[in-house]
């Protein structure tokens, strides 16, 4: 069973991952590792060493602390249920491309955030 730090860590990971539209493999190619580890890491199987939280947080353009925020709340109040996973999961169920790009654009202009376009 994970420890619950590994655990918060890991669920930060994959949502600042899927926020920033990486794949498990994308990240794991920029730290030379497999897509497997990254799935380790992501679910608090596997720890993530403080070398490699940081070069996480320069992947993911995140503060290294952005793993921990929210810790003192899962400490003390038990787990906390996300709603940013089910709005990522309900955007990718989305099967019209045109709609899914206009949803992202205005939750990125409500968030205040630049992404470059793609394509």
């Amino acid at each position: 069973m994970a420890h619950p730090v590994d655990a918060h860590v890991g669920r930060r990971l994959k949502q600042a991952r899927t926020l920033r539209r990486m794949s498990q493999t994308d990240v794991a190619r920029k730290l030379d590792l497999s897509f497997q580890q990254i799935q380790k890491y992501e679910i608090g199987s596997n720890r993530v060493a403080a070398s490699r939280l940081f070069d996480l947080a320069q992947i993911l353009d995140v503060t290294p602390g952005y793993f921990f925020e929210g810790m003192e709340e899962v400490e003390s109040e038990g787990p906390r249920k996300d709603p940013t996973m089910d709005i990522v999961n309900a955007i990718g169920s989305i099967k019209d491309e045109g709609v899914k790009a206009r949803i992202v654009t205005f939750i990125e202009d409500v968030a205040g955030i630049t992404v470059a376009r793609r394509g």
